[in-house]
Protein backbone atom coordinates (compact mmCIF):
# COMPACT_ATOMS: atom_id res chain seq x y z
CA UNK A 1 0.00 0.00 0.00
CA UNK A 2 1.27 3.44 -0.92
CA UNK A 3 2.34 5.69 1.97
CA UNK A 4 0.21 8.61 0.75
CA UNK A 5 -2.94 6.50 1.04
CA UNK A 6 -2.46 6.02 4.75
CA UNK A 7 -3.84 8.39 7.39
CA UNK A 8 -1.28 10.70 8.95
CA UNK A 9 -1.63 9.19 12.43
CA UNK A 10 -0.05 5.99 11.08
CA UNK A 11 3.14 7.82 10.07
CA UNK A 12 5.08 6.81 13.23
CA UNK A 13 4.37 3.15 12.50
CA UNK A 14 5.32 3.49 8.84
CA UNK A 15 8.58 5.15 9.85
CA UNK A 16 9.19 2.45 12.46
CA UNK A 17 8.71 -0.33 9.92
CA UNK A 18 11.33 1.25 7.70
CA UNK A 19 14.00 1.54 10.39
CA UNK A 20 13.48 -1.19 13.01
CA UNK A 21 16.14 -3.89 13.30
CA UNK A 22 15.83 -7.35 14.91
CA UNK A 23 18.06 -6.21 17.79
CA UNK A 24 15.47 -3.54 18.65
CA UNK A 25 13.28 -6.34 20.01
CA UNK A 26 15.90 -6.98 22.70
CA UNK A 27 15.20 -10.14 24.71
CA UNK A 28 12.79 -11.47 22.08
CA UNK A 29 15.69 -12.26 19.76
CA UNK A 30 17.84 -15.21 20.93
CA UNK A 31 21.60 -15.03 20.52
CA UNK A 32 21.37 -18.00 18.13
CA UNK A 33 18.58 -18.58 15.57
CA UNK A 34 16.17 -21.37 16.46
CA UNK A 35 16.46 -24.52 14.40
CA UNK A 36 13.29 -26.30 13.31
CA UNK A 37 11.04 -23.41 14.32
CA UNK A 38 7.69 -23.08 12.57
CA UNK A 39 6.83 -19.79 10.84
CA UNK A 40 3.88 -17.83 12.18
CA UNK A 41 2.49 -14.30 11.97
CA UNK A 42 0.48 -11.97 14.19
CA UNK A 43 -1.68 -9.03 13.12
CA UNK A 44 -1.17 -5.63 14.77
CA UNK A 45 -4.39 -4.04 13.53
CA UNK A 46 -4.73 -0.30 14.19
CA UNK A 47 -7.61 2.07 13.58
CA UNK A 48 -8.88 5.48 14.65
CA UNK A 49 -12.10 5.37 16.66
CA UNK A 50 -13.97 8.63 16.14
CA UNK A 51 -17.31 7.35 17.47
CA UNK A 52 -16.94 8.89 20.94
CA UNK A 53 -15.43 12.27 20.04
CA UNK A 54 -16.49 15.50 18.41
CA UNK A 55 -16.92 15.21 14.63
CA UNK A 56 -13.89 16.55 12.79
CA UNK A 57 -11.51 16.06 15.73
CA UNK A 58 -8.89 13.31 16.07
CA UNK A 59 -10.19 10.07 17.51
CA UNK A 60 -8.61 7.40 19.69
CA UNK A 61 -6.01 5.17 18.07
CA UNK A 62 -6.87 1.58 18.94
CA UNK A 63 -5.51 -1.93 18.47
CA UNK A 64 -7.23 -5.32 18.34
CA UNK A 65 -6.30 -7.95 20.94
CA UNK A 66 -7.73 -11.34 21.86
CA UNK A 67 -7.59 -13.53 24.93
CA UNK A 68 -6.79 -17.14 24.17
CA UNK A 69 -9.01 -19.96 25.39
CA UNK A 70 -8.03 -21.32 28.81
CA UNK A 71 -7.41 -24.92 27.72
CA UNK A 72 -5.07 -24.42 24.75
CA UNK A 73 -1.83 -26.41 24.71
CA UNK A 74 0.32 -23.27 24.22
CA UNK A 75 -0.22 -19.84 25.82
CA UNK A 76 -3.55 -20.85 27.36
CA UNK A 77 -5.57 -17.91 28.64
CA UNK A 78 -3.03 -15.32 27.54
CA UNK A 79 -3.95 -12.04 25.82
CA UNK A 80 -2.45 -11.94 22.33
CA UNK A 81 -2.53 -10.41 18.90
CA UNK A 82 -4.68 -12.36 16.44
CA UNK A 83 -2.46 -14.74 14.51
CA UNK A 84 -1.05 -18.20 14.14
CA UNK A 85 1.00 -20.56 12.04
CA UNK A 86 1.67 -19.86 8.35
CA UNK A 87 -0.07 -22.50 6.23
CA UNK A 88 1.29 -23.84 2.92
CA UNK A 89 -1.67 -22.24 1.15
CA UNK A 90 -0.82 -18.74 2.47
CA UNK A 91 0.87 -16.50 -0.08
CA UNK A 92 2.99 -14.86 2.63
CA UNK A 93 3.04 -13.94 6.31
CA UNK A 94 0.67 -11.02 5.76
CA UNK A 95 -1.97 -13.28 4.27
CA UNK A 96 -1.48 -15.72 7.13
CA UNK A 97 -1.93 -13.01 9.77
CA UNK A 98 -5.14 -11.69 8.21
CA UNK A 99 -6.53 -15.20 7.66
CA UNK A 100 -5.91 -16.12 11.29
CA UNK A 101 -7.53 -12.88 12.46
CA UNK A 102 -10.62 -13.66 10.41
CA UNK A 103 -10.79 -17.19 11.82
CA UNK A 104 -10.35 -15.96 15.39
CA UNK A 105 -12.47 -12.79 15.45
CA UNK A 106 -14.78 -12.94 12.42
CA UNK A 107 -13.59 -9.57 11.09
CA UNK A 108 -14.22 -8.65 7.46
CA UNK A 109 -10.82 -8.86 5.69
CA UNK A 110 -11.88 -6.47 2.92
CA UNK A 111 -11.57 -3.60 5.42
CA UNK A 112 -7.97 -4.48 6.38
CA UNK A 113 -4.98 -2.85 4.67
CA UNK A 114 -1.59 -4.36 5.46
CA UNK A 115 1.14 -1.74 5.12
CA UNK A 116 4.30 -3.27 6.61
CA UNK A 117 5.91 -6.16 8.41
CA UNK A 118 8.41 -6.05 11.26
CA UNK A 119 11.45 -8.34 11.61
CA UNK A 120 10.58 -11.87 12.68
CA UNK A 121 11.29 -12.81 16.27
CA UNK A 122 11.70 -16.20 17.93
CA UNK A 123 9.54 -17.58 20.71
CA UNK A 124 11.51 -20.56 22.04
CA UNK A 125 8.86 -21.58 24.58
CA UNK A 126 6.44 -22.47 21.75
CA UNK A 127 8.90 -23.24 18.95
CA UNK A 128 7.72 -20.50 16.56
CA UNK A 129 9.32 -17.65 14.71
CA UNK A 130 6.76 -14.85 14.58
CA UNK A 131 6.46 -12.00 12.08
CA UNK A 132 4.46 -9.00 13.35
CA UNK A 133 2.30 -7.66 10.51
CA UNK A 134 1.16 -4.02 10.68
CA UNK A 135 -2.24 -3.17 9.24
CA UNK A 136 -4.77 -0.35 9.10
CA UNK A 137 -8.38 -1.25 9.84
CA UNK A 138 -9.70 1.03 7.14
CA UNK A 139 -13.29 -0.16 7.61
CA UNK A 140 -13.81 -1.69 11.06
CA UNK A 141 -16.35 -4.50 11.19
CA UNK A 142 -18.02 -6.36 14.07
CA UNK A 143 -15.73 -8.79 15.89
CA UNK A 144 -16.34 -11.59 18.36
CA UNK A 145 -14.70 -14.83 19.52
CA UNK A 146 -15.35 -16.70 16.27
CA UNK A 147 -13.70 -19.93 17.44
CA UNK A 148 -14.37 -20.53 21.13
CA UNK A 149 -11.94 -23.44 21.12
CA UNK A 150 -9.15 -20.90 20.54
CA UNK A 151 -10.45 -17.48 21.63
CA UNK A 152 -12.17 -16.60 24.90
CA UNK A 153 -12.69 -12.87 24.25
CA UNK A 154 -11.91 -10.04 21.84
CA UNK A 155 -10.72 -6.61 23.00
CA UNK A 156 -10.68 -3.22 21.26
CA UNK A 157 -7.94 -1.46 23.22
CA UNK A 158 -7.07 2.25 23.13
CA UNK A 159 -3.39 3.13 22.72
CA UNK A 160 -4.00 5.89 25.27
CA UNK A 161 -4.83 3.20 27.83
CA UNK A 162 -1.77 1.13 26.92
CA UNK A 163 0.59 4.08 27.45
CA UNK A 164 -1.15 5.33 30.60
CA UNK A 165 1.51 4.94 33.34
CA UNK A 166 -1.19 3.73 35.77
CA UNK A 167 -1.74 0.69 33.53
CA UNK A 168 1.91 -0.32 33.15
CA UNK A 169 4.03 -2.65 35.27
CA UNK A 170 6.56 -5.48 35.15
CA UNK A 171 5.53 -9.03 36.09
CA UNK A 172 7.63 -11.95 37.26
CA UNK A 173 6.39 -15.32 36.01
CA UNK A 174 6.64 -18.40 38.24
CA UNK A 175 9.49 -19.52 35.97
CA UNK A 176 11.43 -16.41 37.01
CA UNK A 177 11.05 -14.69 33.62
CA UNK A 178 10.35 -10.96 33.73
CA UNK A 179 7.96 -9.30 31.32
CA UNK A 180 6.48 -5.86 30.74
CA UNK A 181 2.73 -5.89 31.32
CA UNK A 182 -0.36 -3.78 30.70
CA UNK A 183 -3.62 -3.82 32.67
CA UNK A 184 -6.25 -2.75 30.12
CA UNK A 185 -9.87 -3.54 29.33
CA UNK A 186 -10.10 -6.02 32.20
CA UNK A 187 -7.14 -8.15 31.07
CA UNK A 188 -3.44 -8.28 31.92
CA UNK A 189 -1.30 -8.34 28.79
CA UNK A 190 2.15 -9.88 29.34
CA UNK A 191 4.66 -12.21 27.70
CA UNK A 192 5.39 -12.05 23.97
CA UNK A 193 2.48 -9.72 23.20
CA UNK A 194 3.52 -7.26 25.90
CA UNK A 195 7.16 -7.33 24.75
CA UNK A 196 6.09 -6.43 21.19
CA UNK A 197 3.69 -3.73 22.38
CA UNK A 198 6.38 -2.29 24.66
CA UNK A 199 8.87 -2.03 21.80
CA UNK A 200 6.38 -0.71 19.23
CA UNK A 201 5.02 1.96 21.58
CA UNK A 202 8.55 3.02 22.54
CA UNK A 203 10.02 3.07 19.04
CA UNK A 204 6.96 4.80 17.55
CA UNK A 205 7.35 7.60 20.09
CA UNK A 206 4.00 6.95 21.77
CA UNK A 207 5.34 5.72 25.11
CA UNK A 208 4.91 7.80 28.28
CA UNK A 209 7.27 7.55 31.27
CA UNK A 210 6.15 4.83 33.69
CA UNK A 211 7.32 3.20 36.90
CA UNK A 212 9.65 0.37 35.88
CA UNK A 213 10.15 -0.44 39.54
CA UNK A 214 6.55 -1.61 39.89
CA UNK A 215 6.94 -5.40 39.85
CA UNK A 216 4.23 -7.91 40.62
CA UNK A 217 4.39 -11.69 40.91
CA UNK A 218 2.25 -13.78 38.57
CA UNK A 219 0.20 -16.50 40.20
Amino acid sequence: MNRVELPQWLAPLVDLAGTIQPADFGPLVPAQPMSGARASAVLLLFWEDTSQGTPGTPGDICILLIQRAPDLRNHAGQPAFPGGAVDPTDADVSEAAVREAVEETGLDPTGVEVFATLPEVSVPVSGFTVTPVLAWWREPSPVRPADLAEVASVHLVRIADLVDPANRLTVRHVSGRMSPAFDVDGIRVWGFTAFVLDRVLHLAGWERPWDRGRIEEMS
